[in-house]
């Protein structure tokens, strides 16, 4: 497991105030709102405030005052150590966990491991890398992948 946990991403500027777009990788706002420090590509931005937008959330940070700086931390992943996320509950992860898990099928035959978690509005979905490079996505189902592990347990009837 690694010690920091990605929450968000800086996906631009939002206005001339330095305000910045967030992409949000956390189960909600207040799941990233809870934290008042993120590490930011080697430095420490210090949240002062957050609310939602269409995209994800808007973010004011102590360290950014205008749209340059903001625009400066495009593509910038905001991070908090593992230790300050609250416990999982049954069926819950963080996608830091599963980034590189080995996958077998019910038989214990490798498949390969989990490259992204990704989520396009119906349900996260998981993306597996072949040894041989091709990749393959599964739903995160109970039908689909009966255990998260590690290692991850994929239905053979996925894998294909």
């Amino acid at each position: 497991m690694s010690a920091d946990v990605t929450l968000a991403a800086i996906a631009g500027a939002h206005g001339i105030a330095g305000e910045v777009r967030l992409k949000l990788f956390a189960e909600s706002l207040d799941s990233v709102a809870r934290h008042k420090a993120f590490s930011a590509g080697g430095r420490t931005l210090t949240l002062k405030s957050i609310r939602p937008d269409k995209i994800g959330a808007v973010a004011r940070f102590a360290e950014i005052n205008d749209r340059n700086a903001a625009e400066a931390l495009r593509g910038t992943l905001l991070a908090v150590p593992r230790d300050s996320l609250p416990p999982l509950g049954e069926g819950e992860f963080y996608v830091a966990d599963l980034i590189g898990a080995v996958c077998i099928d019910t038989a214990g035959v490798a498949l390969g491991r989990v490259g992204a978690v990704e989520n396009y509005g119906a349900s996260d979905i998981l993306e597996i890398i072949r040894p041989d490079g091709r990749t393959f996505m599964v739903p995160i189902t109970p039908e689909a992948v009966p255990d998260l592990g590690p290692p991850v347990v994929i239905d053979p009837a996925y894998a294909e």
